[in-house]
């Protein structure tokens, strides 16, 4: 009988089990992203804040290379329907994206899943870039501007407390930096200069850097930065490669390596280069604005690098639940400061900068308001709202090529830059071609 007894008491439990109801199953959101190293632990402890902050939604975040192979990467898994909730693409695929008919745009989602977002309240600069007939398409993520970075000691020893603000007193303060051996070089030529040094510097100094408003107010844009002040900046610095104030990163050895070891007394690149600057650096280092031109007067607004991420069309509706509870956590202030003060990254909404000015964060780390006093510095113009171009990768890899042309002295800057254009409109006209009537 108490055999018997033990069995009736197991059945009991195991039916009480049955009856119990299942625990609710999470749905999951796949994220595909670019972020690697130091970046790619900010992503993931980003994702886990998220996950651990709510019980109904998963995101699993995958890196699945660099931004080129990210965007690759998400042609062919949507072709082949395979593709993820979210994809991390660079502001150059911007109209990759825009005119694929393969996204839901971000105002739409939220709207749809009932998220009151003030799109106003998201920085200028960045929102604006993303901003297609007065809505924003993606959500802003990682975004970045150029800055200069300089060794305090070095500038020191030469007689100047920092920077000068133009590029010609700049110059002059590089080359008294050498002649005094207060540095072996003057600055380090950074691996995107295209973007710093010929995209930026055209913004800052309100150069075209094409028609139609640079790209945004038609793909029939055509390329013209070599006829602007771009030809005078590509002299400049092939002058300063010659005479041993600018150097090139040789093999194994990076361009942020040059200057935070103390070889170089400047180098100008993103402000999401903050986080390594302070891990890796041994030396004194501050930052500041770009130089602009001296003729100039007031120099306009930089323009915003880094990326976005886009939600893709063919997935369920609960899915799409977990994409907007998550940009939403995302967007929050809390979220933003963090994500600000962890990489360099400029906040993405004006109540997280308040946020973050309000506890003091930039009186104790100055260089980190610079980006986004910069992207925000007087009213954008037709050159300076940013650069908005069908294959924007292929136009860009062009114009290195013929940079490089410039540097190993094959070419003039005129003639180098003459080709570039003439190539990157051969490209921009494809382009036109196969997206007529979609823009």
């Amino acid at each position: 009988m108490a055999f018997v007894g033990r069995n009736m008491m197991l059945g009991g439990v195991l039916l009480g089990l049955a009856a119990a109801p299942a625990a609710a199953q999470r749905v999951e959101v796949q994220w595909w992203h670019a972020m690697g190293g130091v970046l790619g632990e900010r992503v993931d402890e980003l994702v886990k804040g998220f996950n651990e902050a709510q019980d109904k939604y998963t995101v699993v975040a995958v890196n699945k290379g660099n931004y080129d192979e990210v965007i690759n990467g998400t042609i062919a898994a949507y072709r082949a329907k395979r593709h993820p909730h979210l994809v991390q693409i660079y502001e150059r695929g911007f109209m990759t994206m825009l005119l694929s008919d393969a996204t839901v745009p971000v105002h739409q989602l939220m709207k749809e899943q009932k998220y009151d977002i003030d799109w106003s309240d998201f920085i200028k600069p960045v929102a604006s870039f993303y901003t297609y007939k007065g809505n924003l398409m993606t959500m802003p993520f990682n975004s970045s501007t150029p800055i200069l970075w300089y060794n305090k000691d070095q500038f020191a020893k030469a007689g100047f407390e920092k920077p000068a603000a133009t590029w010609q007193e700049f110059e002059k303060q590089l080359y008294e930096i050498k002649l005094k051996g207060a540095a072996e070089c003057g600055t380090a030529l950074a691996n995107d200069y295209f973007w710093s040094l010929i995209e930026n510097y055209s913004a800052i100094n309100d150069q075209p850097f094409a028609t139609k408003s640079n790209g945004f107010d038609g793909i029939d844009t055509e390329f013209v930065y070599n006829k602007t002040k771009v030809v005078g900046q590509v002299t400049r610095l092939k002058k300063w490669l010659d005479d041993g104030v600018l150097q090139l990163a040789g093999t194994g050895l990076s361009p942020q390596q040059l200057f935070a070891s103390g070889k170089c007394a400047t180098y100008i690149s993103s402000t999401a280069d903050h986080g390594a600057m302070e891990r890796n650096a041994t030396i004194p280092w501050s930052a500041t604005y770009m130089p602009y031109e001296a003729d100039v007067g007031t120099p306009r607004n930089s323009t915003i690098g880094g990326a976005t991420i886009w939600v893709m069309k063919g997935h369920k509706a609960e899915e799409y639940a977990g994409v907007a509870a998550f940009f939403n956590h995302l967007a929050s202030p809390k979220v933003q400061v963090w994500w600000h003060k962890v990489t360099g990254y400029v906040p993405l909404t004006n109540a997280a900068y308040k946020v973050a000015k309000d506890e003091g964060y930039y009186t104790q780390n100055p260089t980190r308001e610079i980006a986004v006093l910069q992207l925000s510095r007087g009213t954008p113009t037709q050159n300076s709202m940013g650069f908005r171009f069908g294959n924007f990768t292929q136009t860009t890899f062009a114009l290195r090529q013929e940079m490089e042309a410039v540097m190993t002295g094959k070419k003039k800057p005129q003639e180098a830059l003459d080709d570039s254009v003439k190539r990157g409109n051969d490209i921009l006209r494809q382009f036109e071609k196969l997206n007529a009537g979609k823009y």
